[in-house]
């Protein structure tokens, strides 16, 4: 597949992972999870289709690195994981945000989500949890979700 279902492309933001980032929004999300603050990112027709090289061409800027988010980027793992590729081939330093734990992106064993994760450099997982919400967290919405550094699989929430 090379295209995909955008909501947005947002430049320059620095809540979505270190440093100055494009953040692409996928629209699509199996997770549902209550409290939510994008839900509008739950119906893949609330997005876009964008060709995977135009998503590429809008996202890069020389400043910029990228976060993959949504929606569940890995809800349309086989399009993003061509965005992330070419994003790669570009020297993008990478973060997602997936519903999904780590684990069980590995279970499924779905390859194109396989795929995704070795072009991902930070990946923060697991799903928004309400009654684990915390706003001092950083780069993250609830106390049960995850920062993983995907070289060295050092999960970096540990000390919060």
């Amino acid at each position: 597949m090379d295209t995909a279902s955008v909501l947005s492309i947002y430049h320059d933001s620095v809540v979505d992972g270190e440093g100055l980032r494009a953040v692409i929004f996928f629209a699509g999300c199996p997770h549902f999870c209550k409290g939510c603050h994008n839900p509008k990112s739950w119906n893949l027709r609330n997005g876009k289709e964008m060709h995977v090289n135009q998503i590429v061409e809008e996202a890069l800027n020389p400043l910029n690195d990228i976060t993959l988010s949504g929606g569940d980027p890995f809800y349309q793992a086989e399009a993003v994981a061509k965005v992330a590729k070419q994003l790669k081939e570009h020297g993008k330093n990478i973060w997602a945000y997936t519903g999904w734990t780590l684990e069980q992106l590995l279970e499924n064993k779905d390859p194109h989500q396989l795929e995704l994760l070795q072009y991902v450099d930070v990946l923060v997982d697991g799903p928004f949890i309400l009654a684990e919400r915390d706003l001092t967290l950083t780069f993250r919405g609830s106390r049960n979700q995850r920062i993983i550094d995907m070289k060295t699989m050092q999960d970096y929430t540990m000390d919060n």
